[in-house]
């Protein structure tokens, strides 16, 4: 399966505006599930200002968005006619035939839709994406200052800083990080892998591969970063990680260039903690040059299992959500990096933008990934607590990936 790349340096960098356009929508119906963060609600909302007497629209945006919709979108008819997602998110929806090529409907109603947001898998346009993210250092300039340290550009000086940091007195646990049980953990395991030179699989097959010296190391590096953090890090996602931010207890952590844009402006942030905020490229590990991050679009799909009124109702809904008139809005300019017409890049874009042209990997998009990082995050838990060893973890990883890639063909 061949993905294409869009979060390359060059599709960051996109040209003049179009008009924005009403909805023009006759009838049929218009279901989203998608993630919750603040560029998907924008992108929510405006679908649903298509909703008519003659149109139904509603929209389900929650972190438990992966867990959802591939059941969601099953049925036939489907409970949801388009799901907003990712280049990790797609693969599931594409190994379950649960989404249409959208060549028609580009065709018909794709005007001012450009080149780079159209993601094209096996020669068929199956997503219309209108961001990019990746995950990099965001920090307490204030804080670093007292330590009279620079910005970290490797894990090893982040974990320094944060030793200075607590030896100082100034906080007892400085570091964040999404390391809940499942999704996020397996995710900042994918980072630090692909920052130490790891490859998931074997070249050319669908064996796994990560039970490795590079999977050792990166766990290792997980285990010593999370010692610096909160002692109930396994629960925290990255709205708890934010939270932490946002109450002045972090002044390191790796986050979402989505998260990142709007990180102080929630209310009842300290002041120092607004004043302090700073934002920086994602770091590397181990003496290598490859960032230990991972690029990522997120785009819409529209569904298969729906009728073709439903399905043409869908398009132009979220098609008017992406308009580019948007921008417009200040606030919403700068919560993402905007795959979008007339995008000029803001401050809160430097992390996301500094990932790109470091050239970090994009996340893999082989079809059996997603099984990949479900064994990862289901397994990688008892190490993380200290109950078995990393090479133990990482075998554990494999035999269940297996078992589940066995089942579903691919080995």
């Amino acid at each position: 399966m061949l993905m294409k790349k869009t979060l390359l340096a060059g599709a960051l960098s996109l040209m003049a505006g179009s008009a924005y356009a009403e909805c023009g929508i006759e009838s049929g119906r218009i279901s989203i599930i998608g993630n919750e963060f603040p560029a998907i609600q924008t992108v929510g909302a405006g679908a649903l200002e298509c909703a008519s007497d003659k149109v139904e629209a509603k929209s389900n945006l929650t972190a438990d968005h992966q867990k959802l919709n591939v059941a969601g979108m099953s049925g036939n008819p489907a409970e949801y006619t388009t799901a907003i997602i990712a280049n990790s998110s797609i693969v599931a929806l594409m190994n379950g035939d649960l989404i249409r090529p959208l060549d028609d409907l580009v065709a018909k109603h794709g005007d001012g839709l450009t080149k780079n947001q159209l993601i094209t898998i096996d020669g068929k346009v199956m997503a219309v994406a209108f961001m990019a993210n990746a995950q990099h250092l965001v920090y307490r300039k204030d804080i670093l200052e007292k330590v009279g340290a620079e910005p970290p550009k490797t894990y090893e000086d982040m974990i320094a800083i944060a030793d200075k940091i607590r030896k100082e007195g100034i906080m007892e646990n400085p570091v964040g990080g999404a390391y809940a049980a499942g999704w996020n953990l397996a995710q900042e395991f994918n980072n630090m892998f692909l920052g130490y030179g790891g490859e998931f699989f074997k070249p050319g097959t669908a064996e796994p591969n990560v039970n490795s010296e590079a999977g050792i190391k990166a766990l290792e590096t997980m285990k010593a970063l999370s010692e610096y953090m909160n002692p109930d890090f396994l629960t925290h996602d990255s709205n708890a990680t934010n939270a932490e931010y946002r109450a002045g207890n972090v002044a390191l952590m790796n986050m979402w260039g989505s998260r990142a844009a709007t990180l102080t402006s929630a209310e009842g942030v300290p002041q120092e903690v607004i004043d302090g905020f700073a934002i920086a490229g994602p770091m590397t590990v181990g003496g290598g040059n490859t960032p230990a991050s991972t690029l990522w679009w997120d785009g819409w799909t529209v569904a298969k299992n729906i009728s073709d009124e439903d399905a043409e109702a869908t398009f132009i809904a979220m098609k008017k959500a992406i308009d580019p008139a948007i921008l417009q809005d200040p606030e919403v300019a700068i919560q993402a990096v905007w795959l979008l017409e007339g995008y000029k890049p803001t401050e809160a874009a430097k992390g996301v933008y500094d990932a790109a042209g470091m050239k970090t990997i994009p996340y893999p998009t082989f079809p059996y990934m997603g099984l990949m990082h479900t064994a990862l995050g289901n397994e990688l838990t008892d190490f993380m607590q200290g109950k078995e060893s990393a090479e133990q973890a990482l075998k554990d990883v494999e035999a269940a990936y297996t078992a589940a890639a066995k089942e579903k063909g691919f080995l």
